[in-house]
């Protein structure tokens, strides 16, 4: 008996490190061909790490940033930057909640989802902003760009990417994935597109206010409401665990969706 108590407290203590994996998504992270790296991004004192991933084309192509769930840059977040990837897409994906976690290291240093999730609830917004910033930055710079900037984002980050729209002016889309709306949207200059889920009462209430909101300010705006998804239909669509085929509709007719519009962004003059 004496003998299995350390192991059983090892198993016990590996149980919430398990529970938030998903395996899933880094096996099919794991079996892409496409070149994938970190970078450490700077503003001020403050380092950050993006994930980053190359589409493999001859040309110069727009970048998307890419803002992750409030599950901080989880496996799905980076598997979700391949996928962008691999249509065509540069992708910088910031990892929010660098140097914030335990002993100072990033998404993947916390054990429970709790704990994430109330970490970059935490975060503060200008910060964030300016990470956001220093990724447009950057991504702007990358040789095989052209110049052309995107942000797209889920759950807490569809609400920093609508947010993000009415802060830089040089975005040619911003994308957003059932995220509330900024209570300004005034500044914003770059087209909206909204994603939402039709069983998802919490941000869904918000979408005819904004529809008004955006179409006083004379902004464009285009929200689609996927039926009977649920919030954060495009992780869900992917997991083999889930028992909602509209969320895997959803998610298949989102995705093509995202490709098709930012297909849709003009070329650099």
């Amino acid at each position: 008996m004496r003998r299995t108590l350390p192991l059983l407290l090892a198993l016990l203590l590996a149980l919430p490190s398990a529970a938030n994996a998903q395996d899933w998504a880094k096996t099919r992270l794991d079996a892409s061909s496409r070149h994938r790296e970190y970078v450490t991004l700077k503003h001020g004192g403050r380092s950050l790490q993006a994930f980053v991933v190359y589409p493999e084309v001859s040309r110069k192509v727009p970048t998307v940033i890419l803002i992750h769930e409030i599950f901080g840059l989880s496996d799905w977040a980076k598997e979700m930057a391949d996928e962008l990837a691999a249509a065509g897409y540069i992708v910088v994906a910031p990892d929010l909640l660098s140097g914030f976690g335990p002993n100072g290291g990033n998404s993947d240093s916390f054990t429970n989802m709790d704990a994430t999730t109330q970490a970059v609830s935490g975060l503060d917004p200008a910060t964030v902003l300016a990470d956001l910033d220093a990724a447009a930055d950057y991504a702007k710079k990358i040789p095989a760009a052209n110049g052309k900037l995107a942000v797209a984002g889920f759950c807490w980050g569809g609400g920093k990417s609508f947010a993000f729209a009415t802060h830089r002016h040089d975005l040619s889309a911003a994308f957003v994935f059932y995220g509330p709306p900024p209570s300004d949207v005034s500044t914003i200059t770059a087209p909206v597109y909204g994603f939402y889920a039709g069983n998802d009462a919490r941000i869904g209430a918000t979408v005819p206010g904004t529809v008004t909101a955006m179409k006083a300010a004379h902004k464009t705006y285009e929200p689609i409401t996927y039926g009977d998804a649920g919030h954060g239909f495009m992780r869900a669509g992917e997991d083999p665990s889930n028992t909602n085929p509209a969320n895997k509709k959803a998610r298949d007719e989102g995705l093509a969706r995202l490709t098709r519009l930012l297909g849709q962004i003009p070329p650099v003059p």
